[in-house]
């Protein structure tokens, strides 16, 4: 067995449990190919199966629990520092509260599965005041549900993973800077496309006080509330006069909108 295998057998749950929570806690390190390299050695009877689930899902429920306090503690700024650092900050948010509006806590069952989502869910969860012994039940299902999928693959399939790993240490340092370079390419698309996203959001806003300035001075203004109604119940401040619309009504709902007149749209 090589050095690299002997150190990953030695201290392979210490790895793992580090690894889930940093990627629950939000940093951008996925967790399946860990998860698929501790099932297969586990297949080959080097780790417990039974003790890589076991330190996973303890290692994601504490991240989600840290989370859920600080949602349940600072409201909807929780969501907001998601948003700035979120590297696809035009829907680090919304799919979550789509997928919590429609399925509720079920929702935290299969979040783990969706990239950003299972980072947004536990804060959101903490928000809306779910009972922490029913969140810490539906995430560790989640955790249990998330983790034994990929460990169970790496498990069945150990031996073919297992040989594909002896190939890639053949490899050797060329492998691990071809891994960095497409870690590296990766963020530095994401972050590029956030900050185009980010300058387009700046050049096309308003501020409250613009608003304000504005509607006193007696200008026609639609302002049109597109936040999500989980939004509202956490935060239920209305605009006077705005007309409250979802993104999903827009196709149904769009000749509410007057086309004679600058438009504002308000939302999270």
């Amino acid at each position: 067995m090589s050095e690299t295998l002997e150190f990953i057998v030695r201290h392979g749950y210490s790895v793992l449990f580090v690894w889930m929570a940093v990627e629950q806690l939000g940093l951008p390190i996925p967790a399946i190919p860990l998860l698929l390299a501790a099932g297969a050695l586990a297949g080959a009877g080097r780790l417990s199966l039974a003790l890589v689930l076991l330190v996973s899902v303890v290692a994601s429920l504490l991240a989600d629990a840290l989370w859920y306090e600080m949602g349940r503690r600072k409201g909807v700024r929780v969501l907001q520092f998601l948003c700035r650092v979120s590297l696809e900050p035009d829907s680090c948010v919304r799919r979550t509260e789509l997928l919590f509006g429609r399925y509720g806590v079920r929702s935290l069952v299969v979040s783990k599965f969706v990239p950003g989502l299972s980072t947004a869910a536990p804060p959101l969860a903490g928000i809306f005041g779910m009972r922490l012994p029913r969140f810490l039940l539906f995430a560790g299902l989640g955790a249990l549900l998330y983790a034994g999928t990929f460990a169970g693959l790496g498990y069945l399939f150990s031996a073919q993973l297992e040989m594909m790993a002896e190939g890639a240490l053949r490899l050797g340092e060329w492998l691990v800077v071809l891994l960095a370079s497409a870690l590296a390419a990766y963020l530095l698309v994401k972050v590029w496309q956030r900050q185009r996203f980010l300058h387009v959001l700046r050049t096309s806003r308003i501020t409250p006080e613009e608003l304000k300035e504005r509607l006193d001075g007696g200008e026609e203004i639609v302002i049109v509330d597109l936040r999500h109604p989980l939004d509202v119940e956490a935060e239920p401040h209305h605009i006077p006069g705005a007309l409250h619309l979802s993104p999903d009504d827009l196709d149904a709902r769009h000749h509410e909108i007057p086309r004679d007149r600058d438009i504002v749209l308000y939302c999270t």
